[in-house]
């Protein structure tokens, strides 16, 4: 056999041997319908992951903590990636991204009847934006010294907070404020609307660890699963069964 197809094989029998012993720490926070142990396959988003891990080769476990906790854990190597992440430039530094494997609409959320009006960043400067601290909203909302930003803890201490008059706006995915709206804060409904414009659209992103000494082989298997399953109809088929 020659020495170079030898070395080959023997590489990939390596890698198979690592995979096959290496459980995965996947974290996020609860995000319905993304990730929340509560849902089955423990949300869609966290369903996708694990199911495109397992195509790959890889196990995994699955870890539902504060958000703040889930990049403090994914930079310093207590978890192996985050489950749903979107694109900051400054994540790179502990982590790897993964193709966006959905996409998330990012709208802002008024009072009912408020005259606040959405067409360009500049129209917010006047009002307080209750804002889940850690978030990537996009680069350009991030990044505007002029905005005042109100960090908080979760979506529902914001929504709270806008219903109580303590912040003029607040935002979130679309999908995920629809869930809260008709769940835990459905007291609120009919209180709160959303501006017509989005505030983003993003990419939803696994973000793999650099502490991990195969991040770069996870990101590419990932990957390559999730256009299988795209190809092969499994991934249509997993989004029927969160009903979306």
């Amino acid at each position: 056999m020659p020495l170079r197809l030898l070395l080959i094989l023997l590489f990939l029998c390596v890698s198979s041997v690592a995979r096959a012993g290496e459980v995965l720490r996947i974290a996020a926070d609860r995000w319905p319908p993304y990730a929340d142990r509560q849902l089955p396959g423990n949300g869609v988003a966290v369903h996708l992951v694990q199911a495109a891990l397992k195509r790959a080769g890889y196990a995994s476990e699955y870890i539902e903590v504060p958000w703040p906790r889930v990049l403090h854990g994914v930079t310093n190597g207590e978890y192996d990636l985050v489950a749903d992440a979107w694109y900051s430039p400054e994540r790179e530094s502990f982590g790897v991204y993964s193709q966006p494997y959905l996409v998330n609409r990012v709208r802002l959320i008024k009072r009912q009847g408020s005259p606040i009006t959405f067409g360009k960043l500049a129209d917010l400067y006047p009002y307080r934006i209750a804002m889940v601290r850690g978030y990537a909203y996009s680069e350009a909302f991030d990044r505007d010294p002029k905005l005042q930003r109100v960090p908080v803890f979760s979506f529902v201490n914001a929504a709270l907070m806008l219903q109580a008059g303590r912040v003029d706006l607040t935002l979130e995915d679309e999908i995920t404020a629809r869930v809260h709206f008709n769940g835990d804060l459905a007291e609120l409904k009919g209180q709160l609307e959303f501006l017509p414009m989005p505030l983003a659209e993003n990419g939803l992103h696994i973000l793999v660890g650099r502490h991990n000494p195969h991040h770069a082989e996870i990101v590419e298997a990932f990957n390559k699963a999730i256009r299988e399953m795209r190809e092969d109809g499994s991934y249509d088929q997993l989004m029927r069964e969160h009903g979306l």
